[in-house]
């Protein structure tokens, strides 16, 4: 499981059925390129379970990636954060999966442990059949989403950064209004 203050990627699809694998694809392109970064956890999903609430449960942050029906050209990538991510699964047709990532949603939502950052990174597949391998525009697709991911990471950590920042000022301003002078 991940600790707090972490982030969690979580791929999620079926590698045997060509595109609807994108999420697993997106999953290992970028933890190719950033394993045994600080504050990551990299997961697969796979297609989904009621196992992951946990995982979900204990981040801060949450980046999915998944295939998803946009209404858009196959290969366009269209990132979700919070609320909008919400809604857009809020609106989605339900999965054949054993769970849909709604109801992990929801359970997160229900305990009180909802990721305050949170974003799905759809990808538009064209051919949801037998294969082992996303389609060529649907692989073109990838790096663009893992752009998506770091992005969002990137301005998560500096909102946390700024947080901070401001926390530690009104505390320090606070702690010097209340310090008795000493002082000539």
């Amino acid at each position: 499981m991940t600790a707090q203050n972490e982030t969690l990627i979580l791929g999620i699809g079926n590698t045997l059925l060509s595109d609807e694998g994108a999420g697993i694809h997106a999953l290992n392109l970028i933890q190719s390129d950033y394993a045994g970064t600080p504050g990551i956890t990299f997961l697969d999903g796979g297609t989904l379970s009621f196992t992951l609430a946990c995982w979900i449960e204990e981040c801060d942050s949450l980046i999915v990636f998944d295939a998803a029906e946009l209404h858009l050209p196959a290969g366009t990538v269209k990132t979700f954060a919070g609320a909008d991510m919400d809604a857009f699964l809020g609106a989605a047709k339900r999965s054949a999966h054993e769970v849909g990532l709604m109801d992990l949603m929801d359970i997160a939502r229900l305990t009180g442990h909802l990721p305050a950052n949170r974003a799905l990174i759809g990808i538009q597949p064209e051919y949801m059949d037998w294969g082992m391998q996303a389609t060529d525009v649907v692989q073109q697709a990838l790096p663009f989403a893992v752009d998506q991911a770091v992005m969002l990471i990137r301005t998560w950590n500096n909102q946390a950064l700024i947080k901070r920042a401001s926390t530690s000022k009104q505390f320090a301003n606070k702690t010097s209004i209340e310090s008795p002078d000493t002082g000539a």
